[in-house]
């Protein structure tokens, strides 16, 4: 591979060195940074600093002074600064020109062997490049966050790895006048679960000058239910709004707005929905064994999902449509010769959450019930799904199906569905699928290793997904909680 192109990988991913450290905070470039024997500190035109991102440093310096065994050199080239080599080492002689120098971090560079930590397996150069970068990026806008609170207990430690930084610890608060003080005096941010979020808080973190960051589940959460305490494998962190809501933007609504989508970027979404419309994926699961009930010769098919009925998502999303009965209702009026078949959540027929209507009231305009299985065999049945602000809706276009949005989930306004809801002005731009798809699934979520622990690419979760279809329980650390939950469940029902 030509040593360009991994520099330039490099220079793009910003890694290398102890690039998680503090930036050094410089208002311009440095003329002359050097670096001591030992390599612990940075001098920075005269000015000693501790150990920093070198990637704060270095970019426009006009000369790095060091020793040859220092990283700093190869890093140096790879930045396009001119190095003054101290003492002879791996990466550069005294004396040596910029070609020589790039030759040997090259060669250093070619000589090694890289490991994915996911699979054991040995990876590319260039792979390895990228897994870092995606580490970086995520060190970086975590830097920030200084507590976190309105997280389920069981959730915490997951969400502690998600927005997990080593230069400090992050901090729970269970009441927000104690968090909005943790972060005051960090002078961070605060991560909550906008669920969790009371009009209060948000006005006395605006108040306080505290930047709010909304966490929620992801988009391919993992094998098994919330409602049973499965910690979830992704996560979306959002710093100016959340997905769900339209009355105003998101992190996601930007990207799709304005971001750019690069081929190389498209191919990969592709690959992506290919593998996980294959495996049979949806949000909770990876099921293509499921029984899906016979559909009736030469009819359309609609598919109706429910939707948990004060959901924030429904709230903030369904224009003041909330019902789940008025969401059938309405689909039969636009659909009176399609064969309609309802999905009720999983989580409101657990008893937990609100939305039940009785079956009757239901199959007074559906044909059909279907409980139990996966989502993705249904999708894969149907030719079309009506949705308020449901996933399954994004979950079928990924499967080539035609969707009708009575909401405005954040799917809607970009060229692919039959947009029923106000859509924002915001959301001007045409996509293509893979285009949705990359903004949805690859940029804008966050994923763990259930395995390893590790931020990883959606690719290795999907992966780990299909896996452990047949025992989803063994990635699930607090499965003994499952049969009290499903108790409780019971008793709620009842008292409705």
């Amino acid at each position: 591979m030509a040593p360009e192109a991994v520099f330039a990988a490099i220079r793009e991913a910003r890694i290398g060195g102890r690039f998680w450290t503090d930036p050094a905070g410089l208002a311009r470039a440095p003329e002359r940074v050097e670096r001591g024997k030992t390599g612990e500190r940075v001098c920075v035109d005269g000015q000693w600093l501790g150990d920093v991102d070198p990637w704060s440093a270095l970019p426009g310096a006009g000369l790095l002074r060091a020793h040859g065994d220092d990283e700093w050199v190869a890093l140096a080239r790879v930045a396009g600064v001119l190095v003054e080599v101290l003492s002879p080492g791996r990466f550069g002689l005294p004396g040596e020109d910029g070609a020589a120098l790039d030759a040997r971090v090259a060669g250093a560079l070619g000589r090694a062997t890289w490991r994915d930590p996911f699979t054991g397996e040995q990876a590319g150069l260039l792979q390895t490049i990228a897994l870092l970068g995606l580490w970086r990026t995520t060190l970086d806008a975590n830097r920030s966050i200084a507590v976190a609170c309105g997280m389920a207990w069981w959730k915490r430690p997951e969400i502690a790895r998600f927005l997990w930084h080593p230069g400090r610890p992050l901090a729970f608060a269970r009441r927000p006048a104690r968090a909005l003080a943790i972060a005051r005096k960090a002078g961070g941010s605060l991560a909550v679960w906008p669920s969790r979020v009371s009009p209060q808080l948000i006005a006395e973190a605006d108040a306080a000058g505290v930047p709010l960051v909304r966490v929620e589940d992801g988009f391919v959460r993992s094998v098994g239910l919330g409602v049973d305490l499965v910690p979830p494998s992704s996560v979306v962190v959002d710093a100016s709004g959340i997905h769900f809501d339209p009355r105003g933007a998101s992190d996601l609504e930007t990207l799709l707005a304005h971001g750019d989508m690069p081929a190389s970027l498209l191919a990969r979404a592709a690959a992506l929905r290919a593998a996980i419309v294959a495996a049979g994926i949806s949000k909770y699961a990876a099921d293509t064994g499921a029984t899906v009930p016979e559909r009736r010769a030469g009819k359309r098919l609609v598919l109706v999902p429910g939707q948990v009925e004060d959901d924030m998502s429904v709230r903030a999303g369904g224009g003041g449509l909330t019902s789940n009965l008025e969401l059938v209702r309405r689909a039969r009026a636009l659909e009176p010769e399609a064969e309609i078949w309802f999905r009720p959540h999983p989580d409101v027929d657990a008893g937990h959450r609100k939305g039940k209507v009785p079956d009757a009231a239901i199959l007074a305009h559906a044909d059909r019930i279907v409980r139990g299985g996966g989502m993705a065999p249904l999708l894969d049945a149907v030719d079309a799904v009506h949705v308020l602000t449901s996933l399954t809706g994004f979950e079928a276009l990924m499967r080539g199906r035609e969707v009708v949005c009575h909401g405005t989930p954040f799917y809607a306004g970009w060229g692919l569905t039959r947009d029923l809801g106000p859509v924002p002005a915001r959301r001007g731009r045409m996509l293509c699928l893979d285009a949705l798809v990359a903004g949805v699934l690859i940029c804008y979520p966050r994923y763990l290793d259930p395995v390893t622990g590790l931020p990883c690419p959606p690719e290795v979760l999907i992966a780990r997904m299909v896996g452990a279809r047949s025992d989803a329980a063994s990635i699930n650390r607090l499965a003994w909680v499952a049969p009290l939950r499903r108790w409780q469940g019971k008793l709620m029902k009842l008292f409705r």
